[in-house]
């Protein structure tokens, strides 16, 4: 399967990570605001390191187990906003499943919706997935309503199925399919 990157749209760029974007994922990734609802707590600078050198390695999205995570950039400033990752979720079946996580300053812009449609497409169209999801912990609503706004329905929500950061979690999980992509286009 191929795909093309970096992806313009009329405000951002997505496109590969580079070395030089390690302090803006240092500073992402180690801010404790960011990782509240992510399955990782706030990482060290060698955690950074290995997370970059991750994101800089070429992915062809041909089999189980692969992430495709770019980094979302403002084209007029060149300021790195956050990022927007498509997971092979289930490679038998054509699965994929979106993620963001974005600098708590670029929050209501809709810099996510954006990054986020442009994964949607290239899920769809180009690496032509049956199905994408998207999970996240139910109490991050903000995220849940963008995954609505994206066309996404919530297809469940589980009750205390995740032991997270010392606690359990409930786990919301929404849905698109390629055919309701079709529609939307």
């Amino acid at each position: 399967m191929t795909y093309t990157l970096p992806i313009e749209t009329d405000r951002l760029t997505l496109r590969r990570y580079v070395a030089t974007d390690y302090d803006d994922l240092l500073k992402l990734q180690s801010n404790p605001e960011v990782t509240r609802f992510l399955l990782y707590d706030p990482k060290t600078p060698e955690q950074v390191q290995e997370s970059l050198a991750g994101r800089m390695a070429d992915v062809p999205m041909d089999g189980p187990d692969q992430a495709l995570t770019v980094a979302v950039i403002l084209r007029e400033t060149g300021q790195h906003l956050g990022e927007v990752t498509l997971f092979v979720e289930n490679f038998d079946h054509q699965g994929g499943e979106l993620g963001f996580v974005f600098h708590p300053e670029s929050h209501g812009h809709g810099y996510a919706g954006e990054a986020s449609v442009e994964l949607l497409r290239l899920g769809f169209e180009e690496l032509e997935m049956h199905r994408i999801i998207g999970r996240l912990d139910a109490a991050n609503t903000s995220s849940a309503k963008l995954l609505q706004r994206l066309g996404m329905r919530q297809e469940a929500h589980f009750v205390r199925n995740e032991f997270l950061k010392g606690q359990w979690t409930d786990e919301a999980v929404f849905a698109m399919l390629r055919d309701e992509w079709i529609k939307r286009s």
